[in-house]
């Protein structure tokens, strides 16, 4: 497993707390919120990397 401390970690712990912010002041389902949410606390680098990737919806893009 990869550790991550120091610079690092607050780095990891500052995008995080700022997706887990944007997960929950969406217009999504609360399920979707919970999953994202528990996916991002699990998994802290990856979970952000998948979110930042899958989640994040401009008003602009989808139906």
């Amino acid at each position: 497993m990869m550790e991550v401390s120091g610079l690092g970690g607050l780095i990891v712990l500052v995008l995080d707390l700022w997706a887990i912010v944007s997960i929950i002041g969406s217009n999504r389902s609360t399920g979707a919120k919970v999953g994202w949410t528990v996916l991002v606390l699990v998994l802290p680098i990856l979970g952000f990397l998948i979110w930042l990737l899958a989640g994040p919806r401009s008003p602009g893009r989808g139906p």
